[in-house]
């Protein structure tokens, strides 16, 4: 199947994969006087009195806005708002089928950080959570942190969040199966931008060991010229013994790689200089180093974002759940205590017994991941004392 004509094949017919469905029908004078006119009114003094009524008297409370501005959308870059809109769209019906949570795909057609944080932040109202999606680095790391500081609302950039929280759930499993100590790791990560930054973080934060992040020249150090400011950050938190070198310098005696990066450039000779290493090229559609010689290098255990083999890493294990454990208590924010238990409830759902090379990481199908992502995100919400509710 050549499944880029039969998707668009598919959306010609389709023309758009989600719709509005009202929940109650209106037939009778009954219906219109309850559901609009007058009845309406009581509801909307109740919320002009009481701002917090509006997560319990409209479907506010279940609703994530999804929002891009088409700069870097999957791997085709920037291609503008409307050509986003595709992938919007297919987000916002993931949302529905795993969590069963409403999400409506927005578009906006500025590049201009100021002008992004006030739109998104003027129609903030109207949603019990925001999704930021496929906007360009380094503006998406301001766009965020801006957008946390305004809102009431969670606010979660899931090129970053999500992707890092999925790659944190299948090293954990990873590491079990190789026997590799926690907090004594050397990890490589290819792609210092939104996602790379991000994993990086948290791998830290979770005490994997010390993070190596890798852009196009190669190794970042602390005190390096031209870093944006996502990559100064994390570099005085990682490379703790300040190398210098290539990507290949990185990966000799590596115990993981990451790529976030471009397909090609990693080679099972790289592989091969790893200490029993764990492989997670992640680049798409064509990885860093293909599975097949990944494996000839000697790499222990694999993975990607394609569906086409074992190990699919992919960021719909996390957004579903992350957003219905927030909204289920109305938390204020998704903070990294949420991040960490998130990839741990992941790994968890295999347990240990079952854990092979090719069985690290539950499928992009399982639907009763988002349930046990969503207890453990509302679980630590209220242990954090961000929840406006039980």
């Amino acid at each position: 199947m050549d499944v880029n004509q039969e998707s668009l094949k598919l959306h010609y017919e389709m023309e758009g994969k989600i719709e509005v469905v009202s929940r109650r029908r209106i037939e009778t004078r009954e219906d219109l006087a309850l559901l609009y006119t007058p009845g309406v009114a009581e509801p909307c003094r109740q919320i002009a009195a009481d701002y917090d009524k509006s997560f319990e008297l409209t479907r506010r409370n279940h609703l994530v806005a999804v929002i891009t501005d088409g700069t870097a959308v999957l791997g085709l870059g920037d291609i503008g708002p409307a050509a986003g809109m595709p992938v919007m769209e297919g987000k916002c019906a993931l949302f529905k089928e795993f969590a069963d949570v409403d999400a409506f795909p927005l578009c906006v057609n500025s590049k201009d950080v100021d002008t992004l944080v006030q739109t998104i932040y003027l129609i903030s109202q109207s949603f019990g959570g925001i999704n930021l999606e496929d906007i360009g680095a380094p503006r998406c790391f301001e766009v965020e942190r801006r957008l946390k500081e305004l809102c009431d609302i969670p606010v979660f950039h899931d090129d970053q969040h999500g992707t890092a929280i999925v790659v944190a759930a299948a090293l954990l499993n990873a590491r079990k199966l190789t026997g590799k100590e926690m907090g004594r790791m050397r990890i490589v990560i290819n792609g210092a931008g939104a996602a790379g930054i991000a994993i990086g973080k948290l791998l830290i934060s979770m005490g994997f060991g010390n993070i190596i992040m890798c852009d196009i020249n190669g190794m970042i150090c602390e005190g390096d010229e031209g870093l944006n400011p996502g990559q100064e950050e994390i570099s005085h938190i990682s490379n703790q013994n300040k190398e210098h070198g290539s990507l290949a310098d990185a990966m000799k005696g590596a115990d993981a790689f990451v790529g976030v990066s471009r397909p090609g450039l990693v080679t099972k000779e790289m592989v091969g200089t790893m200490n029993q290493g764990i492989v997670f090229a992640m680049a798409n559609p064509v990885p860093e180093i293909m599975p097949e010689e990944a494996l000839a290098g000697g790499a222990a255990v694999v993975g990607t974002g394609r569906s086409d083999y074992p190990n699919q890493i992919n960021n719909v294990l996390v957004f579903p759940g992350i957003f219905k454990g927030a909204l289920a208590v109305r938390a204020r924010d998704i903070t990294e205590g949420m991040k960490r238990r998130a990839a741990y409830a992941i790994a968890g759902m295999i347990p240990e017994s079952e854990l092979r090379a090719d069985y690290i990481i539950p499928s992009p199908l399982n639907k009763n991941v988002a349930n046990v992502v969503a207890e453990a995100v509302a679980e630590t919400a209220r242990e954090e004392g961000i929840a406006r509710q039980a």
